[in-house]
């Protein structure tokens, strides 16, 4: 057996591993933006609007073909709107895009993985022609698109006095009906890595945060939802939210901003300060304290909080 060991060697040298082929998973760091679903722009665009620390257009906005709002200043942050149908709107949230540091990369190393992705294209500037971005599309198990994006020479705007520059998109909330499926594509293939996980009993498992794996932001899967769910429900379920270090500021600042809801807030399951929103279409726009204020219920946090 000895004597065939140095041509089994050759025999392997010559043809490696397919999983040496592979190419390695560039770095994941964060959420770009969010494109948000809405059956009619012009209500939209107000309510958006009187959000605390977003702003209508800026530098990153992109596309201009889409309304667009800047998150804080500085950090590259986006909420686009897209009109569509009434009928259309099962799912509002209409893409989640994450920030990688190499576009080729991270597209070849899907498809090396077996994941369908669309060709690399790129967004030029509308205000400057100089600030772009390639991005390309999958889809995860649950159909919901994600695009991967690469930011190029982006121009940053000069803040206004008093600017929130800290609210930041720290998360985006998906009904997940397959967790299995999701953990293959989020945590196998892509790196994600969790974060925290609960519900509304302390026996059960409702929500599952899985953080990016070069940074803070998470995805949140939405469990046990019943594939009728109406239109009400998949709202509060497909979620964005935004960080904020006090929550009580920012709610005042809203009501200063004109928005008039009944909601107050509350500290969640997970120890969070958090106050809850609504879009016209009724999607939920959770404004969350960057840090818990008490133990979670469920399990402990494992992963480090995102920070202004």
């Amino acid at each position: 057996m000895r004597r065939f060991l140095p041509l089994l060697a050759v025999i392997l040298g010559c043809f490696p591993l397919a999983a040496q082929d592979k190419p390695k998973r560039p770095r994941i760091t964060g959420i770009d933006h969010v494109r948000i679903a809405v059956t009619d722009v012009d209500k939209s665009r107000q309510f958006y609007s009187q959000l605390f620390g977003v702003r209508l257009k800026g530098g990153m906005c992109f596309d201009a073909s889409r309304t667009c709002f800047t998150i804080g200043w500085g950090g590259g942050q986006t909420i686009e709107l897209e009109e569509i149908s009434a009928s259309e709107t099962k799912n509002a949230l209409a893409e989640i895009a994450f920030v990688t540091d190499d576009v080729e990369k991270m597209h070849s190393y899907l498809v090396a993985h077996g994941v369908t992705a669309s060709g690399i294209s790129k967004h030029i500037s509308p205000y400057d022609k100089q600030g772009y971005d390639a991005h390309f599309e999958v889809r995860d198990p649950d159909g919901t698109p994600i695009s991967f994006i690469q930011q190029f020479a982006f121009p940053i705007d000069d803040p206004p006095p008093g600017a929130p520059f800290y609210v930041r998109i720290i998360h985006a909330g998906l009904v997940v009906h397959d967790r299995a499926a999701a953990d293959h594509f989020y945590k196998d293939i892509l790196g994600f890595r969790p974060y925290w996980h609960g519900g509304m009993k302390d026996d059960e498992t409702s929500w599952v945060a899985m953080q990016v794996p070069d940074g803070t932001a998470w995805v949140e899967y939405m469990l046990n939802i019943s594939p009728t769910a109406d239109h009400h429900t998949l709202g509060v379920m497909n979620h964005i939210a935004l960080g904020v270090p006090d929550i009580h500021a920012a709610e005042a600042q809203l009501r200063k901003n004109g928005w008039s809801g009944n909601e107050q807030p509350k500290i969640g399951r997970g120890g969070k300060w958090q106050l809850n929103l609504y879009d016209p279409d009724d999607t939920r726009i959770e404004f969350m304290k960057f840090t818990p204020v008490q133990k979670p219920c469920c399990s402990e946090y494992t992963s480090p909080h995102p920070k202004p």
